[in-house]
């Protein structure tokens, strides 16, 4: 597909989202999950922020690839990393476009996603609240691109939780910057900078800090 038609197909997608949005059908387009490495040394897991517990309090799931990494080929991040629940799960098995796996497979399935950094998402459409959780990359995930590049992070909900960084354990590796989809991490005169009010909580730069200074903490107001 050519930049332009994907801009243009980008554009009436989120003109679309953004009509379920005012019509109150849906809450937002998305919303972004911790990976469970970031959040396993917390006493309290909200249900919501773990897809393991969405998927297990689902009445059925099942795995598919990536519609978006199938369709606009722009990176070599795994295919088969996104799961649909319940009537849209039954839907896609019936199809073949979808399969039966068990919570074991989905927490290899989620693992493999979070080595390759991509970004646990839950997506919504009228028909259902939760249809889908997808895991995202920048370059081909139209939620993601809907923040990015198109300036709209009103249609993709924060995490419940946001990172905290331990400045005297941090050893200024700069792999979080390396790691950060949304812009939260940068390197300003050779030290790493925290952007808090850009941080949407997914946990990324937990897993891949090897000095363990940084954590997931309860957002305020949650």
């Amino acid at each position: 597909m050519k930049r332009e038609e994907r801009d243009e197909e980008l554009q009436k997608r989120m003109h679309m989202v953004d009509g379920w949005v005012k019509e109150g059908k849906i809450p937002y387009s998305s919303k972004v999950i911790p990976v469970k490495q970031s959040l396993e040394f917390l006493q309290w897991v909200l249900p919501t922020q773990q897809v393991l517990e969405i998927l297990r309090n689902s009445r059925s799931f099942a795995l598919a690839d990536c519609l978006c990494r199938t369709k606009h080929k722009r990176c070599d991040n795994p295919l088969e990393v996104c799961f649909y629940t319940n009537d849209v799960a039954d839907k896609k098995v019936e199809q073949g476009a979808a399969r039966r796996v068990s919570l074991q497979e989905a927490a290899e399935t989620l693992k493999l996603a979070n080595e390759h950094g991509l970004v646990h998402l839950t997506i919504y459409n009228p028909e259902q609240h939760v249809y889908a959780l997808c895991s995202c990359c920048e370059c081909c995930c139209h939620d993601i691109e809907f923040m990015k590049k198109l300036g709209r992070p009103d249609l993709v909900a924060h995490a419940d939780y946001v990172a905290v960084v331990d400045t005297d354990a941090c050893v200024q590796c700069g792999a979080c910057t390396e790691r950060c989809v949304f812009g939260a991490r940068s390197e300003e005169s050779g030290a790493v900078v925290f952007h808090q009010d850009k941080c949407y909580g997914c946990g990324l730069c937990v897993s891949t800090c090897a000095s363990n200074a940084i954590r997931m903490v309860l957002r305020a107001g949650r």
